[in-house]
């Protein structure tokens, strides 16, 4: 994908991968990059880092609670007619617990299947309505390796993550004959402010978010339709597909 004078917008930007992912499309030659979050105050302060970077890019904040649809809604329409098109969308807003099953909280479960899943599908359907009249855009949905291998302790998070590769599939069919493309990215575990307070896993080293933003924008050059970021995910996959018996025994190896 060409990005030079193109739009951006990037959702969870305040922090972690997506804040990452932020400062490296404001290197690609963006005319212009919408920030959304939910509080101001972090989005402001990324902005004026990138302009300090780049003083010739647009940098539009958008505070936003991506769980409220007519928000959403109104936001990108809004958006949309003030800023015009947008030729790239990356979901990247998401939370995350780290509970046993049989001790989640069910407030915690409904947090991250409204985020992950139903907030991520309501902007999509948001941007891609009107992708798909101007003729081109590109929406990057970002899962996990836990989309791929679930993981012990994070079952609901590991089903949403899942849930977001068979969305983006059957998106990414439907809407290639309309000139919009559909990617994921599945970062392995990453040194974000979300998993500080997690009990790590056994063998496994967490990646830095500028790797996982790198690895996006690698991608986006070559027209990958999936990245997946890290030789632990690779080798993860490969195990789930030709030795899952050895991979559960791993999983339950590396329980925290």
């Amino acid at each position: 994908m060409k990005l030079h004078g193109k739009t951006a917008l990037v959702t969870g930007a305040s922090r972690g991968i997506g804040r990452a992912i932020s400062l490296e499309l404001a290197k690609s030659g963006l005319k212009s990059l919408i920030i959304v979050a939910r509080t101001q105050e972090d989005l402001e302060a990324l902005a004026r880092e990138i302009n300090q970077r780049n003083a010739d890019i647009s940098v539009v904040v958008l505070p936003l609670d991506l769980t409220d649809p007519v928000a959403v809604n109104t936001a990108i329409a809004k958006t949309w007619r003030d800023y015009g098109a947008i030729h790239l969308l990356v979901n990247c807003a998401g939370v995350a617990y780290q509970t046993p099953f049989l001790k989640a909280r069910l407030p915690d479960v409904y947090q991250e299947i409204s985020l992950n899943l139903i907030g991520l599908y309501s902007m999509t359907r948001c941007m891609a309505r009107r992708m798909v009249s101007q003729g081109e855009g590109t929406i990057v949905n970002v899962s996990s390796l836990m989309g791929k291998v679930a993981a012990p302790s994070m079952s609901t998070y590991s089903a949403t993550k899942f849930a977001i590769l068979g969305f983006s599939q059957a998106l990414r069919c439907e809407l290639a004959p309309r000139n919009v493309k559909v990617v994921t990215l599945l970062p392995t575990l990453t040194d974000t402010d979300m998993i500080r307070n997690f009990q790590r896993f056994r063998g496994v080293k967490a990646m830095t978010p500028q790797r996982v933003a790198q690895s996006l924008m690698q991608g986006l050059e070559h027209n990958s339709s999936e990245i997946l970021v890290g030789w632990q995910s690779h080798l993860a996959v490969w195990c789930q597909r030709f030795a899952p018996w050895l991979l559960d025994r791993i999983l339950q190896w590396s329980m925290p």
